[in-house]
Protein backbone atom coordinates (compact mmCIF):
# COMPACT_ATOMS: atom_id res chain seq x y z
CA UNK A 1 0.00 0.00 0.00
CA UNK A 2 1.41 3.36 -1.21
CA UNK A 3 1.58 6.41 1.05
CA UNK A 4 -1.29 8.05 -1.26
CA UNK A 5 -3.64 4.98 -0.53
CA UNK A 6 -2.95 5.56 3.01
CA UNK A 7 -3.78 9.09 3.37
CA UNK A 8 -7.08 8.40 1.30
CA UNK A 9 -8.13 6.12 3.76
CA UNK A 10 -7.19 7.76 6.74
CA UNK A 11 -9.12 10.72 5.07
CA UNK A 12 -12.22 8.90 4.51
CA UNK A 13 -11.93 7.65 8.50
CA UNK A 14 -11.72 10.77 9.42
CA UNK A 15 -14.72 11.98 6.85
CA UNK A 16 -16.80 9.14 8.17
CA UNK A 17 -15.75 10.23 11.91
CA UNK A 18 -16.67 13.52 11.09
CA UNK A 19 -20.29 12.33 9.11
CA UNK A 20 -21.24 10.11 12.49
CA UNK A 21 -20.15 13.35 14.51
CA UNK A 22 -22.44 15.67 12.71
CA UNK A 23 -25.59 13.20 12.22
CA UNK A 24 -25.18 12.73 16.06
CA UNK A 25 -25.06 16.38 16.51
CA UNK A 26 -27.98 17.06 14.34
CA UNK A 27 -30.01 14.03 15.73
CA UNK A 28 -29.73 15.96 19.24
CA UNK A 29 -30.58 19.26 17.78
CA UNK A 30 -33.62 17.47 16.46
CA UNK A 31 -34.47 15.83 19.83
CA UNK A 32 -34.05 19.43 21.08
CA UNK A 33 -36.20 20.86 18.90
CA UNK A 34 -38.89 18.27 19.01
CA UNK A 35 -39.19 18.82 22.49
CA UNK A 36 -38.95 22.60 22.74
CA UNK A 37 -41.95 22.19 20.06
CA UNK A 38 -43.72 19.91 22.51
CA UNK A 39 -43.62 22.39 25.50
CA UNK A 40 -44.15 25.45 22.89
CA UNK A 41 -46.97 23.54 22.24
CA UNK A 42 -48.42 22.67 25.66
CA UNK A 43 -47.21 26.16 26.79
CA UNK A 44 -49.55 27.37 24.04
CA UNK A 45 -52.02 25.62 24.99
CA UNK A 46 -52.14 26.76 28.56
CA UNK A 47 -51.74 30.01 27.62
CA UNK A 48 -55.17 29.58 25.61
CA UNK A 49 -56.77 27.65 28.38
CA UNK A 50 -55.89 30.47 31.08
CA UNK A 51 -56.78 33.42 28.11
CA UNK A 52 -60.17 31.73 27.75
CA UNK A 53 -60.84 31.31 31.61
CA UNK A 54 -59.13 34.87 32.26
CA UNK A 55 -61.96 36.15 29.50
CA UNK A 56 -64.47 34.18 31.40
CA UNK A 57 -63.62 35.81 34.85
CA UNK A 58 -63.50 39.32 33.29
CA UNK A 59 -66.87 38.93 31.52
CA UNK A 60 -68.20 37.71 35.14
CA UNK A 61 -66.60 40.37 36.57
CA UNK A 62 -68.17 43.01 34.17
CA UNK A 63 -71.42 41.57 34.54
CA UNK A 64 -71.56 42.01 37.92
CA UNK A 65 -70.26 45.47 38.08
CA UNK A 66 -73.37 45.36 35.56
CA UNK A 67 -75.34 44.62 37.76
CA UNK A 68 -74.14 46.50 40.82
CA UNK A 69 -73.92 49.48 38.48
CA UNK A 70 -77.73 48.93 37.78
CA UNK A 71 -78.96 48.23 41.48
CA UNK A 72 -76.93 51.70 42.63
CA UNK A 73 -78.70 53.42 39.62
CA UNK A 74 -82.08 51.92 41.16
CA UNK A 75 -81.37 52.88 44.69
CA UNK A 76 -79.82 56.15 44.29
CA UNK A 77 -83.34 57.31 42.12
CA UNK A 78 -85.05 55.36 45.22
CA UNK A 79 -83.20 57.74 47.66
CA UNK A 80 -84.24 61.06 45.20
CA UNK A 81 -87.53 59.81 44.82
CA UNK A 82 -88.45 59.41 48.95
CA UNK A 83 -85.89 62.75 49.86
CA UNK A 84 -89.23 64.70 48.98
CA UNK A 85 -91.34 62.59 50.85
CA UNK A 86 -88.93 62.65 53.98
CA UNK A 87 -88.35 66.70 53.55
CA UNK A 88 -92.58 67.07 53.87
CA UNK A 89 -92.66 64.64 56.77
CA UNK A 90 -89.90 66.17 58.63
CA UNK A 91 -91.95 69.59 58.16
CA UNK A 92 -94.63 68.53 58.80
CA UNK A 93 -93.84 67.02 62.42
CA UNK A 94 -91.76 70.22 62.96
CA UNK A 95 -95.10 72.42 62.09
CA UNK A 96 -96.96 69.35 64.72
CA UNK A 97 -94.34 70.29 67.49
CA UNK A 98 -94.52 73.64 66.87
CA UNK A 99 -98.13 73.36 67.45
CA UNK A 100 -98.16 71.12 70.29
CA UNK A 101 -95.17 73.06 71.97
CA UNK A 102 -96.98 76.25 71.32
CA UNK A 103 -100.59 75.76 72.85
CA UNK A 104 -101.86 75.07 75.95
CA UNK A 105 -102.54 71.10 74.65
CA UNK A 106 -98.98 70.71 75.36
CA UNK A 107 -99.47 68.73 78.43
CA UNK A 108 -102.02 66.77 77.29
CA UNK A 109 -100.18 65.84 74.52
CA UNK A 110 -97.18 64.24 77.22
CA UNK A 111 -99.61 62.66 79.16
CA UNK A 112 -100.92 60.70 75.77
CA UNK A 113 -97.60 59.84 75.16
CA UNK A 114 -96.88 58.93 78.67
CA UNK A 115 -100.71 57.19 78.83
CA UNK A 116 -99.22 55.32 75.11
CA UNK A 117 -96.23 54.17 76.97
CA UNK A 118 -98.17 52.44 79.88
CA UNK A 119 -101.05 51.15 77.64
CA UNK A 120 -99.70 47.54 78.34
CA UNK A 121 -100.01 47.92 82.42
CA UNK A 122 -103.66 46.64 83.74
CA UNK A 123 -106.37 49.52 83.55
CA UNK A 124 -106.61 48.62 87.47
CA UNK A 125 -103.42 49.64 88.31
CA UNK A 126 -103.99 53.41 86.53
CA UNK A 127 -106.26 55.98 88.09
CA UNK A 128 -106.45 59.54 86.49
CA UNK A 129 -107.67 62.73 87.66
CA UNK A 130 -106.96 62.19 91.21
CA UNK A 131 -106.85 65.24 93.75
CA UNK A 132 -103.42 65.60 95.93
CA UNK A 133 -103.47 68.67 98.05
CA UNK A 134 -105.89 70.62 96.15
CA UNK A 135 -104.62 69.98 93.00
CA UNK A 136 -105.35 67.38 89.76
CA UNK A 137 -102.36 64.82 88.66
CA UNK A 138 -103.46 63.78 85.67
CA UNK A 139 -102.50 59.86 86.07
CA UNK A 140 -101.58 58.30 89.43
CA UNK A 141 -100.29 54.34 89.96
CA UNK A 142 -102.36 52.30 92.60
CA UNK A 143 -100.07 50.57 94.56
CA UNK A 144 -101.18 47.48 97.26
CA UNK A 145 -102.18 48.93 100.67
CA UNK A 146 -103.95 51.95 98.84
CA UNK A 147 -101.20 54.50 98.16
CA UNK A 148 -100.90 56.37 95.03
CA UNK A 149 -97.83 57.31 93.20
CA UNK A 150 -98.48 60.46 91.50
CA UNK A 151 -96.95 61.30 87.95
CA UNK A 152 -97.06 63.89 85.57
CA UNK A 153 -95.43 64.32 81.97
CA UNK A 154 -93.67 67.28 81.27
CA UNK A 155 -93.13 68.26 77.67
CA UNK A 156 -89.97 70.28 78.16
CA UNK A 157 -87.35 72.66 75.79
CA UNK A 158 -88.84 71.85 72.58
CA UNK A 159 -86.48 74.42 70.74
CA UNK A 160 -83.73 73.83 72.45
CA UNK A 161 -83.80 70.00 72.09
CA UNK A 162 -83.99 70.82 67.98
CA UNK A 163 -81.05 73.00 68.31
CA UNK A 164 -79.23 70.79 70.60
CA UNK A 165 -79.78 68.00 67.74
CA UNK A 166 -78.01 69.78 65.16
CA UNK A 167 -74.42 68.42 63.53
CA UNK A 168 -71.37 70.52 64.23
CA UNK A 169 -73.27 72.58 67.05
CA UNK A 170 -70.33 75.00 68.93
CA UNK A 171 -69.37 73.45 72.52
CA UNK A 172 -70.35 76.73 74.11
CA UNK A 173 -74.02 77.00 72.62
CA UNK A 174 -74.73 73.14 73.21
CA UNK A 175 -73.32 74.18 77.15
CA UNK A 176 -75.77 76.90 77.27
CA UNK A 177 -78.82 74.76 75.73
CA UNK A 178 -77.85 71.61 77.93
CA UNK A 179 -77.62 74.39 80.91
CA UNK A 180 -81.41 75.53 79.47
CA UNK A 181 -82.58 72.45 79.35
CA UNK A 182 -81.65 71.74 83.05
CA UNK A 183 -83.37 74.70 84.10
CA UNK A 184 -86.28 73.69 82.71
CA UNK A 185 -86.69 70.37 83.87
CA UNK A 186 -85.81 72.04 87.95
CA UNK A 187 -88.80 73.98 87.03
CA UNK A 188 -90.87 71.20 86.17
CA UNK A 189 -89.55 69.11 88.90
CA UNK A 190 -91.04 71.65 91.58
CA UNK A 191 -94.25 71.37 90.28
CA UNK A 192 -94.24 67.79 90.13
CA UNK A 193 -92.94 68.23 94.03
CA UNK A 194 -96.13 69.84 95.08
CA UNK A 195 -98.32 66.40 94.39
CA UNK A 196 -96.78 64.64 97.39
CA UNK A 197 -99.25 64.12 100.31
CA UNK A 198 -98.17 61.89 102.77
CA UNK A 199 -101.20 60.97 103.84
CA UNK A 200 -102.44 59.24 100.29
CA UNK A 201 -99.90 59.27 98.07
CA UNK A 202 -95.83 57.90 98.17
CA UNK A 203 -93.25 60.00 99.70
CA UNK A 204 -91.94 60.62 96.29
CA UNK A 205 -93.44 61.57 92.70
CA UNK A 206 -92.81 60.47 88.96
CA UNK A 207 -91.84 62.83 86.56
CA UNK A 208 -91.59 62.21 83.39
CA UNK A 209 -89.66 63.96 80.26
CA UNK A 210 -88.55 63.25 76.77
CA UNK A 211 -85.65 60.61 75.86
CA UNK A 212 -83.71 63.67 74.27
CA UNK A 213 -83.77 66.09 77.52
CA UNK A 214 -83.02 63.11 80.38
CA UNK A 215 -80.00 62.56 78.37
CA UNK A 216 -78.31 65.88 79.16
CA UNK A 217 -79.85 66.83 82.22
CA UNK A 218 -78.52 64.85 84.73
CA UNK A 219 -77.50 67.79 87.45
CA UNK A 220 -81.54 68.10 87.33
CA UNK A 221 -81.85 64.62 87.93
CA UNK A 222 -80.00 64.66 91.12
CA UNK A 223 -81.48 67.66 92.42
CA UNK A 224 -85.10 66.36 91.79
CA UNK A 225 -83.95 63.17 94.10
CA UNK A 226 -83.52 65.66 96.49
CA UNK A 227 -86.92 66.89 96.18
CA UNK A 228 -88.44 63.65 96.23
CA UNK A 229 -88.94 63.63 92.60
CA UNK A 230 -88.08 61.08 90.30
CA UNK A 231 -87.12 61.95 86.83
CA UNK A 232 -87.50 59.08 84.08
CA UNK A 233 -87.89 59.12 80.23
CA UNK A 234 -90.63 58.40 78.27
CA UNK A 235 -88.68 54.79 77.37
CA UNK A 236 -87.40 54.00 80.82
CA UNK A 237 -91.40 55.00 82.50
CA UNK A 238 -92.69 51.26 81.92
CA UNK A 239 -89.89 49.23 83.45
CA UNK A 240 -89.20 51.39 86.30
CA UNK A 241 -93.10 51.44 87.09
CA UNK A 242 -92.76 47.24 87.34
CA UNK A 243 -89.84 47.38 88.98
CA UNK A 244 -91.00 49.76 91.48
CA UNK A 245 -94.36 47.78 91.79
CA UNK A 246 -92.46 44.17 91.98
CA UNK A 247 -90.60 45.90 94.72
CA UNK A 248 -93.18 47.15 96.80
CA UNK A 249 -94.93 44.23 96.75
CA UNK A 250 -91.84 42.09 98.03
CA UNK A 251 -91.06 44.64 100.75
CA UNK A 252 -94.02 46.34 101.81
CA UNK A 253 -95.50 43.17 103.69
CA UNK A 254 -92.66 42.98 105.99
CA UNK A 255 -91.35 46.15 106.73
CA UNK A 256 -93.87 49.03 106.44
CA UNK A 257 -90.80 51.38 105.55
CA UNK A 258 -93.16 53.88 103.12
CA UNK A 259 -95.06 54.49 106.20
CA UNK A 260 -91.78 55.14 108.10
CA UNK A 261 -90.31 57.27 105.44
CA UNK A 262 -93.93 59.17 105.46
CA UNK A 263 -93.93 59.81 109.03
CA UNK A 264 -89.94 61.10 109.03
CA UNK A 265 -91.10 63.36 106.30
CA UNK A 266 -94.18 64.44 108.50
CA UNK A 267 -92.34 65.07 111.11
CA UNK A 268 -89.55 67.22 109.45
CA UNK A 269 -92.16 69.58 108.21
CA UNK A 270 -93.86 70.16 111.73
CA UNK A 271 -90.55 70.43 113.13
CA UNK A 272 -89.93 73.27 110.52
CA UNK A 273 -93.21 74.31 111.76
CA UNK A 274 -92.16 74.01 115.46
CA UNK A 275 -89.05 76.00 114.67
CA UNK A 276 -90.67 78.82 113.20
CA UNK A 277 -93.03 79.24 115.60
CA UNK A 278 -90.40 78.87 118.65
CA UNK A 279 -88.38 81.77 116.90
CA UNK A 280 -91.39 84.21 115.86
CA UNK A 281 -93.29 83.53 118.59
CA UNK A 282 -92.29 82.38 122.08
CA UNK A 283 -88.62 83.63 121.91
CA UNK A 284 -90.36 87.32 121.72
CA UNK A 285 -92.88 86.73 124.69
CA UNK A 286 -90.11 85.07 126.94
CA UNK A 287 -88.18 88.26 126.25
CA UNK A 288 -91.04 90.21 127.51
CA UNK A 289 -91.77 87.82 130.04
CA UNK A 290 -88.33 88.55 131.48
CA UNK A 291 -88.38 92.41 131.44
CA UNK A 292 -91.62 92.31 132.65
CA UNK A 293 -90.65 90.08 135.23
CA UNK A 294 -87.68 92.49 136.38
CA UNK A 295 -89.18 95.45 136.43
CA UNK A 296 -91.99 93.81 138.51
CA UNK A 297 -89.11 92.68 140.81
CA UNK A 298 -87.58 96.41 141.10
CA UNK A 299 -91.04 97.90 142.16
CA UNK A 300 -92.13 95.33 144.56
CA UNK A 301 -88.70 96.16 146.04
CA UNK A 302 -89.28 99.98 145.92
CA UNK A 303 -92.88 99.29 147.67
CA UNK A 304 -92.02 97.07 150.07
CA UNK A 305 -88.70 99.88 151.31
CA UNK A 306 -91.73 102.50 151.59
CA UNK A 307 -93.83 100.55 153.11
CA UNK A 308 -91.62 99.27 155.81
CA UNK A 309 -90.11 103.02 156.27
CA UNK A 310 -93.42 104.52 156.84
CA UNK A 311 -94.18 101.99 159.74
CA UNK A 312 -91.30 103.14 160.91
CA UNK A 313 -91.72 106.45 161.28
CA UNK A 314 -95.27 105.81 162.57
CA UNK A 315 -94.29 103.97 165.24
CA UNK A 316 -90.99 106.25 166.67
CA UNK A 317 -94.19 109.38 166.66
CA UNK A 318 -96.62 107.23 168.94
CA UNK A 319 -93.49 106.05 171.29
CA UNK A 320 -92.92 109.90 171.99
CA UNK A 321 -96.16 110.99 172.51
CA UNK A 322 -97.04 108.06 174.86
CA UNK A 323 -94.02 108.58 177.18
CA UNK A 324 -93.58 111.35 179.95
CA UNK A 325 -90.38 113.86 179.33
CA UNK A 326 -89.15 113.13 182.70
CA UNK A 327 -89.77 110.08 184.35
CA UNK A 328 -87.46 107.50 181.90
CA UNK A 329 -85.86 108.63 179.50
CA UNK A 330 -83.78 105.67 179.61
CA UNK A 331 -86.99 103.65 179.16
CA UNK A 332 -88.41 105.45 176.27
CA UNK A 333 -85.04 105.15 174.64
CA UNK A 334 -85.17 101.81 175.06
CA UNK A 335 -88.39 101.38 174.15
CA UNK A 336 -87.86 102.86 170.99
CA UNK A 337 -85.18 100.82 169.82
CA UNK A 338 -86.78 97.99 170.61
CA UNK A 339 -89.74 98.68 168.58
CA UNK A 340 -87.19 100.09 165.88
CA UNK A 341 -85.79 96.47 165.67
CA UNK A 342 -88.95 94.57 165.52
CA UNK A 343 -90.53 96.52 162.53
CA UNK A 344 -87.34 95.83 161.18
CA UNK A 345 -87.49 92.45 161.67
Amino acid sequence: MSLLELLFALLLVCLMAGTAFVGALVWNLVRRADGQARDVAELKARVQTGGQSQDAQTAEVRERLAQTQTALEGLRSAVSARQPIEEEARASLKRMESIIAGSSSRGAAGERILEEALRHLPPEMLQRNVWVGGKVVELALRLPGGKLLPMDSKWVSSPALEQLAEPGLDANRRAQLMATIEREVERRVREVGQYIDPATTTPFALAVIPDAAYDVCRGAIVNAHRRHVMVVGYAMALPYLLTLYQLHLQFARTVDMEKLQTALIDIERQVDVLEGILENKVQRSLTVLQNAYSEGKQATAKIRASAQSAQLSELAAETLSTDSPGAGGDLSTDTLRLALLDSVQ
